[in-house]
């Protein structure tokens, strides 16, 4: 069965793509067929995963508006059982396009159907905000992969988006559940960000990752190169904290 994440924040800049590029990584590198679905305008999913998109080349743009179907959109990645349905900034466009119609909030979860049964993983990477992209992905998600940067306001955000989830659980996907939270950006070196991961442990126990995402140079450096971090530098601190990552994720289906 096909298990659909959002990896979802409202906040930017906290980990998501960086989540959900090299967790999806991972994932197909223990031999799960899985794609990443690129749902934030700024496309830096599709450009992270090596893929350029042609002019006229169908997105999820146009998948979202029902132009094309979803395995048109579908582009593999240079790693082997990673596909991803790439964005470009004309994804912006879909939330104004869609406002009118009817069942705007389930043109992601429409789309996957068809999809599904080719894949174990499909990953969601989401845009830096709570508006109907995000809730797009939320109504077509099994479960939630929320990365938490290691900084001051990270308690009071992922308590707004938990009570985002419920939100939605009660309106539009009840079997949603919250698969937990990833805490990334972590400098050991910091009194600050110790605390914050003792802080939000202590605050969601049980719903948090023991994989802790370090601030790390080769993680930074990889989008450029158009390649996961197991790709770039399977031998970095990065790496292994992605790699012990997707081994947790993937007990959790045993």
């Amino acid at each position: 069965m096909t298990e659909v994440i959002a990896v979802v924040n409202q906040k930017g800049g906290v980990g998501k793509t960086t989540t959900s590029v090299n967790l999806g990584g991972y994932l197909a590198n223990s031999g799960k067929a899985t794609a990443v679905v690129d749902m934030d305008p700024q496309g830096n999913a599709t450009a992270g995963l090596g893929v350029k998109v042609a002019d006229g080349a169908p997105t999820v743009y146009e998948v979202l508006l029902g132009e094309k179907q979803t395995r048109e959109a579908l582009q593999a990645t240079t790693q082997e059982n990673l596909n991803v349905i790439p964005a470009t900034p004309d994804l912006v466009g879909a939330a104004i396009e869609l406002m009118d119609q009817p069942y705007r909030e389930y043109r992601l979860r429409r789309a996957l159907k068809d999809l599904a049964p080719s894949f174990d993983f499909i990953l969601v990477d989401c845009p830096p905000s709570l508006g109907l992209l995000t809730v797009n992905a939320l109504a077509a998600a099994h479960r939630v992969l929320i990365p938490v940067q290691c900084e001051y306001y990270a308690l009071e955000g992922l308590r707004q988006l938990l009570n985002t989830v419920d939100m939605v659980r009660k309106h539009l996907n009840p079997q949603i559940q919250v698969l937990g939270a990833v805490l990334t950006m972590y400098d050991r070196r910091t009194a600050l960000a110790r605390r914050v991961v003792k802080e939000v442990r202590k605050t969601f126990p049980g719903h948090v990752f023991d994989s802790v995402i370090p601030r790390n140079t080769e993680l930074a450096e990889a989008p450029s190169t158009g390649r996961t971090i197991l790709e770039y530098a399977k031998d970095s601190r990065g790496a292994k904290a992605y790699e012990y990552l997707s081994e947790e994720l993937l007990n959790l289906y045993l």
